[in-house]
């Protein structure tokens, strides 16, 4: 990570993502400032990218006398919860064998809503098979529909689904992952995750000498850093992979990170969040539910 340091931006979404949200979803500019601060992010550099994130639409910005607290838009908030479940979340689920097809052909379809609607739909995991044709196999439907209300499209392309035909010789769809979708550089990132993190569940152990500030840095850059390359996971079905792959192990290190820092890290951020809202909350009932169930 020294040698690829993390994005200001970047970092300030992964901490809304992992810590603000639980707690309430806003937190003022000088928590921000303190909370951030172990990455290398200076106040300047802070103010900055949580300006443009409110310029970009992510981030609502409500001014107090000289205070500034930031939240999550309204509008941005579902596709963000929906991008972190992807990260606590397994992704090996039980696959029916069938793909989703969207066809964004028809000629209502402006250029605008076919730019959007490609930049989600690849931003979801699928491949272009055709400038107006993707697929993926075992998406969630909801996130379907959600790209299609969001993008404003319902009227105007086409889902179905496809399978197989078993009574026509050709080759089978599976055979299109190893063409369509790149998947060495994914096993290459989340190798690279795993050999950086490998070591620190040994190291969390000692609770003992786990400093709240210590915790709470781990646990955030273990995250930012599965979630920059799981996010570029496509999600497709363990039936479809490669055999060991190390996405399973990148999901299990990170949890076992996780559960060994998170307590540590909640007194940190609360004590930082109160310091400035004595009323901010204890985390919400939700977040003991990442990972399938934090240990107590």
């Amino acid at each position: 990570m020294a040698q690829n340091p993390p994005r200001a931006k970047s970092v300030v979404m992964t901490l809304f993502g992992d810590s603000i949200t639980p707690h309430g979803g806003e937190a003022w500019l000088g928590s921000l400032i303190e909370l951030l601060a172990p990455f290398g992010l200076s106040d300047r550099l802070v103010r900055t990218s949580v300006f443009r994130l409110a310029e970009e639409g992510w981030l609502n910005a409500r001014r107090e006398g000289r205070r500034s607290s930031y939240a999550l838009n309204t509008t941005a908030e579902s596709r963000f919860e929906h991008a972190y479940q992807r990260i606590y979340a397994r992704s090996d689920k039980s696959w029916d064998g069938q793909w989703t097809l969207v066809l964004a052909t028809d000629g209502a379809t402006t250029t605008s809503q076919r730019t959007a609607l490609r930049k989600a739909l690849l931003w979801e995991g699928f491949v272009a098979l055709a400038p107006a044709i993707f697929i993926h196999p075992g998406i969630d439907q909801e996130v379907i529909r959600e790209i299609i209300d969001r993008v404003g499209v319902r009227d105007t392309v086409f889902v179905c689904a496809a399978s197989n035909a078993d009574t026509v010789y050709g080759r089978p769809l599976s055979s299109m992952v190893e063409q369509c979708w790149q998947l060495d550089a994914i096993v290459a990132d989340y190798e690279h995750f795993i050999s950086c993190f490998n070591a620190l569940p040994e190291l969390l152990r000692d609770k003992a000498t786990l400093s709240p500030e210590y915790a709470f840095v781990v646990r955030t850059l273990t995250i930012h850093e599965f979630r920059r390359v799981q996010l570029h996971d496509p999600q497709l079905p363990l039936e479809l992979l490669p055999a060991n792959w190390p996405g399973k192990i990148a999901y299990t290190l990170c949890h076992d990170i996780y559960n060994a820092s998170y307590q540590h890290a909640e007194q940190h951020v609360l004590e930082t969040l109160r310091r400035e809202n004595p009323d901010a909350p204890e985390a919400a009932a939700y977040f003991y539910q990442r990972f399938g169930g934090l240990a107590a």
